[in-house]
């Protein structure tokens, strides 16, 4: 029997292969799965850009936060060759002003050499759910923005500072869509992410229980079981 067609992951802001590891294990002895690290370029549109040339003809996109945004554009330039698409925690709209001016207080500390400090701010307790496996999931979240680095985290900022409003990608989007939203999440409101699934034709809303902004570490059996039924389910008409 063949293997299905790969699943294309971009993770988010400092975020590395781990962010999804617990799903590439669960999905992977049936589905190829490439990871995709969003590091050239300082906006989405420059992103997805330098992502194209390394991915599959057809394949199924999975995306996070900024990797979401990316996973946007990419259907916009290529939606021909996606057959579906899981959006987490992602915010199709621009960045508010007031949100831009936050971020660049983070800028500025992580090019003083507090890249540490700055993660914490971009991604404070609170936007996962207090649980034991809390305290290990921030440490994982440390650990994988120190090893990308202040050029990576400047660069990713600057695209979420300039990320364009999709709405009029989403609204074309003959695809189908599951967006997954852990109910706990701080940084990307609810509000938000129901907007974007009732946006799209063929867009579902999947809210994890117990789950903050990182849903695929702090509910991983949920979301690899929810992306599992999604990929395997009926294609939509375009």
């Amino acid at each position: 029997m063949p293997l299905a067609e790969p699943l294309v992951l971009i993770p988010g802001l400092m975020a590395d292969a781990r962010l999804f590891l617990p799903q590439m294990v669960q999905l992977g002895a049936w589905r190829p799965m490439q990871v995709v690290l969003p590091t050239v370029g300082e906006t989405v549109e420059q992103m997805s850009e330098a992502i194209l040339p390394g991915l599959p003809e057809k394949f199924a996109l999975l995306g996070h936060g900024l990797g979401g945004d990316i996973a946007l554009d990419l259907i916009r330039r290529i939606p021909d060759r996606v057959s579906r698409v899981v959006l987490m925690a992602t915010d199709p709209l621009s960045e508010p002003p007031q949100a831009a001016a936050a971020r660049e207080a983070r800028i500025v500390a992580a090019k003083s050499g507090r890249l540490a400090e700055a993660m914490r701010q971009e991604l404070p307790l609170s936007a996962l759910v207090d649980a034991p496996w809390r305290d290990e999931i921030m440490a994982l979240v440390q650990d994988m923005a120190m090893g990308l680095g202040e050029g990576v985290f400047l660069r990713q900022s600057r695209a979420l500072q300039r990320r364009p409003d999709q709405q009029k990608t989403m609204r074309r989007v003959k695809l189908p869509v599951l967006v997954i939203a852990g109910e706990a999440d701080t940084l990307v409101p609810m509000r938000r992410q129901e907007f974007t699934a009732n946006l799209m034709p063929y867009g579902k809303l999947l809210v994890i229980e117990a789950a903050g902004h990182l849903a695929s570490l702090e509910q991983p059996e949920v979301v690899s079981r929810a992306i599992a039924e999604f990929l395997a389910g009926p294609m939509m008409l375009r």
